[in-house]
């Protein structure tokens, strides 16, 4: 009966399979499969119960005050188009502009139409091309 009871557990040993384990990761960051992003990042957002509190700092404006600041945007647009229009005519000319702070040169070059806006103030620069 020993002997018996021996083989069956040799024989059970025997016929049973093993594998070996391995790891995949989830996440993409650390090899995982990158179309697990949006699921870990929507999971993510669902979790997260923090607010930032500079993100109400724009809704405590009354409605008076946001018409206020629609027209004062819409009045500086209307004044600097006519602006534009009685110093530059009908289309950009070639030659230095000045417009308060703001000092634009406009030429024509290999590239095309070049219009450099530095403002004197900060002394930031910005270049425009329009290409031919």
């Amino acid at each position: 009966m020993k002997k018996l009871l021996t083989f069956i557990i040799f024989l059970a040993g025997y016929f049973c399979i093993g594998q070996q384990l391995t790891y995949k990761p989830i996440n993409p960051a650390f090899g995982g499969d990158t179309f697990n992003y949006q699921w870990l990042l929507s999971s993510a957002n669902a979790q997260n119960s923090f607010t930032d509190p500079s993100a109400d700092l724009g809704n405590d404006e009354s409605s008076l005050e946001a018409f206020a600041e629609n027209l004062n945007r819409q009045i500086l647009s209307q004044l600097s188009r006519s602006l534009f229009q009685t110093q530059l005519g009908d289309g950009l000319q070639e030659g230095n502009f000045s417009f308060g702070s703001l000092a634009l040169e406009i030429y024509d070059s290999a590239e095309g139409l070049v219009i450099n806006i530095l403002d004197t103030d900060t002394g930031e620069q910005t270049q425009i091309i329009v290409p031919n």
